[in-house]
């Protein structure tokens, strides 16, 4: 079900399903990509948005992203949604035509972080765009029934797509227990601290202050409603200062952070700016070792929580997208054809960062 390349033949119309494959640093080929036989329970779906996440740029930058290495083509993207196209023998609740979100990654269902609803940290999940399994930026993909999630009519294929990265904010929410009682930090206002920022509002949070090293960046998170903004530095000199700046900016204790960067002066600032008795939600991942200042985050009892990616998230995702109380429009600032160019310069606009929050394919 990974979704790996097999002989095959064209498909019944005609048409060969075509992938973006990352064939070497910096370097995206469109080219064919045989899908495996539908299984009972599989949907086939034609994809038409797409959204470029931080991972795919690292692998498209490094051929790796963090302990991920690419070392053979791999179909890129994993940020989608589309139209189901052909439905498995057992497939109940999908039929041709219904317009779905897809969730990215397959478990086990077997082990005992499955068995236990941690499915997202299963040892065996196949991840679309995560080395060995090959992503979804291609006309068509299979993909188990219980992974797609069925749109209503007022929510788009594009905000479709972005139930995948919401997924990342609503998880990180669920973690750290925000409530109309929680006031927020975020640290870092790239698309993940946006949306972050996005569902702390939604999940209740009164106050939520946010920090960059970038004004731009900044101006976005105040037009989706961050209460204050704090233009930081990139010196770890300066984090007593910027905490003292952080904390007054609150105007009471800050009960949740969330380090959305994953630096040494990322993390240390929400260590330090955290009240004792809160939560520091660590969910960038810059660095693959840290030194942080723990033992005085230790004596505080400030409570130090690990987010890696989502789970049974896509239901409460489509709901706050469905009644309003989420708006991730604004976030989708660059849009892209699905063609070799197309394909070029959308990574290449993602990779440049800056004025780039959410760069999406419409195939």
């Amino acid at each position: 079900m990974s979704g790996g390349v097999v002989e095959g033949k064209e498909h019944k119309d005609g048409e060969e399903n075509m992938a973006a494959w990352l064939v070497g640093i910096k370097t995206l080929k469109i080219e064919p990509y045989h899908l495996p036989p539908l299984g009972p329970h599989d949907v086939k779906v034609q994809i038409k948005a797409l959204g470029i996440c931080g991972s795919d740029v690292h692998h498209f930058k490094n051929m790796r992203c963090a302990n991920f290495i690419v070392k053979k083509p791999m179909v890129i993207g994993h940020e989608c949604a589309g139209i189901i196209e052909e439905v498995g023998s057992q497939v109940k609740t999908l039929a041709v035509g219904d317009r779905v979100a897809l969730e990215p990654g397959i478990s086990c269902r077997r082990c005992n972080l499955c068995k236990d609803g941690r499915y997202n940290l299963c040892p065996e999940m196949k991840f679309f765009g995560s080395p060995p399994t090959n992503g979804s930026l291609a006309n068509k993909v299979v993909h188990p029934e219980y992974l797609c999630f069925k749109l209503p009519d007022n929510v788009s294929l594009e905000e479709g797509a972005m139930c995948e990265p919401l997924s990342v904010g609503v998880h990180a929410c669920r973690r750290a227990n925000i409530s109309p009682e929680t006031n927020v930090l975020i640290v870092g206002a790239g698309p993940i601290g946006l949306v972050v920022l996005l569902a702390a509002r939604a999940f209740g949070a009164p106050r939520i202050v946010i920090v960059d090293v970038d004004d731009c960046r900044l101006s976005i998170a105040k037009n989706l409603g961050a209460d204050e903004t704090i233009q930081v530095s990139t010196n770890i000199q300066d984090v007593g200062e910027e905490v003292v700046k952080i904390q007054s900016a609150m105007g009471s204790g800050i009960d949740a952070s969330f380090d959305c960067v994953g630096l040494n002066k990322t993390t240390s600032t929400a260590l330090n700016a955290t009240r004792s008795g809160g939560k520091v939600c660590l969910i960038g991942l810059a660095q693959s070792e840290s030194t942080v200042p723990l033992t005085s985050a230790a004596v505080r009892e400030v409570d130090v929580i690990g987010i890696f990616r989502y789970r049974n998230t896509w239901p409460l995702c489509i709901e706050l997208l469905k009644t309003g109380k989420i708006d991730v429009k604004p976030l989708i600032t660059h849009r892209f054809g699905f063609s070799q160019k197309g394909v070029e310069d959308a990574f290449e606009t993602s990779a440049s960062g800056r004025s780039a929050i959410k760069v999406m394919f419409n195939l």
